[in-house]
């Protein structure tokens, strides 16, 4: 493991971020996302219609929400692939009405030894859009979202846990 990893993402929420732009939710109760969070009963209440966005639009907001990661966190991650994919499929020993915006999968870096990088697979960062949108009344609350779920589940690959994400505003 890399000893120069932050001990947190240098992102503060409702602050500013490179390049000058502002990520927050402007979701009510949300705590500023519920990325990774069984969001689903009290996100669903704020917006009975899911907003509209294509799966490319969707895409380029990911694709946006990556370039907000400071250089020096981009650099220390290693070996991880970020996926969309439409919506969570609970699992076995899962609740079955989970609602999941983000998923990491992986070995964080904090918990990689020599072993690891022996065949291992890329970690997974999967970004989930229908739960997504379905909380989301507008453009800009799915961009912020998207930025706020993305955030979160690359801290996890930091060894950033949910806990801590909280305590950041990062839940």
């Amino acid at each position: 493991m890399p000893a120069n990893l932050p001990p947190g993402l240098p992102i503060v929420p409702d602050g500013d971020s490179p390049g000058g732009q502002r990520i927050f939710s402007r979701l009510p109760g949300t705590g500023n996302g519920g990325a990774g969070v069984g969001a689903d009963a009290e996100a669903a209440q704020f917006n009975t219609v899911p907003f509209a966005m294509s799966p490319e639009d969707f895409e380029a907001a990911v694709g946006d929400a990556l370039l907000l990661i400071p250089d020096k966190a981009a650099r220390a991650m290693d070996n991880v692939a970020i996926f969309i994919e439409d919506d969570y499929i609970p699992q076995p020993g899962d609740e079955p009405d989970t609602v999941l915006l983000g998923l990491y999968e992986g070995v964080p870096l904090t918990e990689r030894d020599s072993w690891w990088d022996a065949g291992s697979l890329p970690d997974r960062i999967t970004i989930f859009r229908q739960p997504i949108l379905d909380i989301c009344g507008s453009r800009q609350e799915v961009i912020d979202e998207v930025a706020i779920t993305v955030i979160h589940e690359i801290a996890h690959h930091f060894g950033i846990g949910d806990d801590r994400l909280h305590e950041l505003g990062w839940g």
